[in-house]
């Protein structure tokens, strides 16, 4: 019997790569422990909730979904330009409202011929002409732990210069707003 010399095909079994395996999983609980993390970190040290009303158009719409950091003023004070997250006076049962803050402790505020002014000078982060200038018609100083906060479209906005709503103390500041949801309007990114 003559042995068959043409070409011979070996069928190999094919390994799994143990290394490659080891390398999927690796990437998977990679992944998996992020979200967790992310997960567990804004359920316990942010928040998110909706933007109610025009004020503060146009860094921010109605409706639109922002993303709130509740730890950053544990270890620090809100800054001039901050938009942040408050209850007026406390009050559990009120909206959340969204604000630029403007003025900080000691600083003084005044709205003269629809122009805002902290500390004598304009203020840079309202450039629209203010008609209703509410209780900063005449001068006003905060106190400690105080902060005047005025939305972006301020005639079309309820905050500091309301008589019931005021200076917003710091204990009713629940965090700074640091990311926003996408929207048609603006894309997707962090607030300034």
């Amino acid at each position: 019997m003559a042995k068959n010399k043409g070409l011979i095909f070996y069928k190999r079994k094919k390994k799994i790569n143990s290394a490659f395996i080891r390398e999927i999983f690796t990437w998977i609980f990679g992944i998996f422990t992020a979200v967790f993390i992310a997960v567990v970190m804004n359920l316990f040290l942010g928040m998110s909730t909706r933007v109610v009303g025009t004020s503060m158009e146009p860094a921010l719409y109605n409706g639109q979904a922002v993303f709130i950091n509740r730890f950053l003023y544990l270890i620090s004070t809100p800054k001039r330009g901050d938009v942040v997250v408050f209850l007026p006076n406390g009050n559990e049962n009120a909206h959340y409202y969204v604000k630029r803050v403007v003025a900080v402790s000691g600083d003084n505020v005044e709205i003269k011929d629809g122009v805002l002014y902290v500390n004598d000078e304009e203020s840079e982060w309202v450039k629209e002409k203010i008609t209703d200038p509410g209780i900063a018609a005449s001068r006003l100083i905060l106190g400690k732990g105080e902060y005047f906060c005025i939305g972006d479209n301020p005639d079309n906005s309820e905050d500091s210069r309301s008589a019931n709503i005021g200076p917003v103390s710091e204990t009713d500041i629940i965090g700074k707003v640091w990311f926003r949801a996408p929207c048609a309007e603006l894309g997707m990114g962090f607030v300034k």
